[in-house]
């Protein structure tokens, strides 16, 4: 088969892994890459060979490429993966799709008008140690507990990087669609309400930088989340993975010695080292399970794509993957509703 044509929208940490990864893959060929200051942007060996643009539209028309690779800040999310789709492009896009349920719904409804495929960056479901950790959450009854986190200690270049996130949405939000879902594929059941508190710790952004959602399923289970972001954030149980039921509970513990794994580290948002599963009625001693053989975060952009291909290639139906990037949006949009009404939100 002919190479997948594809352009790449969007360099930063995310977006130049995506790209990267692309060329890796026999299936896929980058013609062309696009950001802002594409002039500012010191290209990769393997990079140079693709034409450069600092518009999307004007790359988008000249390349008329296969596949669409969107990694921009998220308010350009929905408009582009609908202006790529309706291109005749399918399309990779990173989380969270777009910047509200309304516009995410509308973006899942071109792809299945224009048969497109649409992959969103949930970057989790290609990690083998968090699909068995969400396939023994499975196994442990219902209803389920789910106690999730992740605060990172940003500073520098990762601080302004934050920031710049942060003029779309607080992290309880961009980071939160990520967990949510693994929640959702932990359970069965339907989400029914939603409840957060959020606090600002700094003046030089207009969004709270912290925040901690409650929500409770159909079935009695219920989880918290927590995220915040900047220089003043706690390095002291940032990444907190774990969940119980009534059969026991299952843990990702981060294995190396206290404090030597910063919250800073990109690798450690998806590391995992051991699972812990431990049975209520000790009929066997707790396990630990090794996963320190893991892929590394480039690695998994590279799954990713793959997953990408595969879907293109075969004709993967991708209705309950999209159906799914809409729902844990909906939850985590609905945290930051809760936070600034003070109320309690019902889905």
């Amino acid at each position: 088969m002919s190479k997948l044509r594809v352009l790449v929208v969007g360099l930063g940490n995310m977006g130049m892994s995506h790209a990267l990864a692309y060329t890796r893959i026999d299936g896929f060929e980058v013609v062309g890459v696009c950001t802002r200051h594409i002039g500012q942007v010191d290209m990769p060996d393997a990079l140079k060979g693709a034409q450069r643009f600092g518009d999307f539209a004007t790359a988008l028309a000249e390349l008329k490429p296969d596949v669409v690779s969107i990694n921009t800040l998220p308010d350009t999310h929905g408009s582009y993966a609908i202006a790529a789709m309706e291109a005749g492009a399918h399309v990779f896009v990173e989380k969270p799709m777009a910047l509200t349920v309304g516009d995410a719904e509308d973006v899942v409804k071109v792809a299945r008008r224009t048969g497109r495929k649409l992959v969103i960056g949930y970057i989790l479901r290609q990690h083998p140690s968090w699909v068995k950790f969400i396939e023994i959450a499975r196994e442990l009854g219902t209803p389920l507990v789910f106690r999730m986190n992740l605060n990172q200690q940003s500073n520098g270049e990762t601080w302004a990087w934050h920031k710049r996130l942060m003029d779309s949405f607080p992290p309880i939000v961009d980071c939160g669609v990520h967990y949510v879902d693994i929640m959702c594929q932990m359970t069965d059941a339907k989400p029914v309400k939603v409840h957060a508190v959020g606090a600002k710790l700094t003046d030089e952004v207009a969004k709270n930088n912290y925040g901690m959602l409650q929500v409770q399923f159909d079935d009695g289970s219920v989880g918290w989340y927590e995220a915040g972001w900047g220089p003043m954030v706690s390095d002291t149980a940032f990444f907190v993975k774990d969940v119980f039921g009534p059969k026991g509970s299952v843990s990702i513990v981060m294995a190396e010695a206290a404090g030597s794994v910063k919250s800073d580290d990109i690798n450690a948002h998806t590391k995992t080292n051991q699972i812990l599963r431990h049975h209520t009625d000790m009929s066997k001693p707790d396990e630990r399970i090794d996963m320190s053989n893991e892929p590394g975060h480039d690695d998994l952009c590279e799954r990713e794509q793959r997953y990408l291909l595969k879907a293109i290639r075969e004709d993967l139906d991708l209705a309950q993957h999209m159906e799914d990037g809409v729902n844990s949006l909906r939850i985590v949009l609905a945290a930051d509703e809760s936070i600034h009404t003070g109320q309690v939100v019902r889905l």
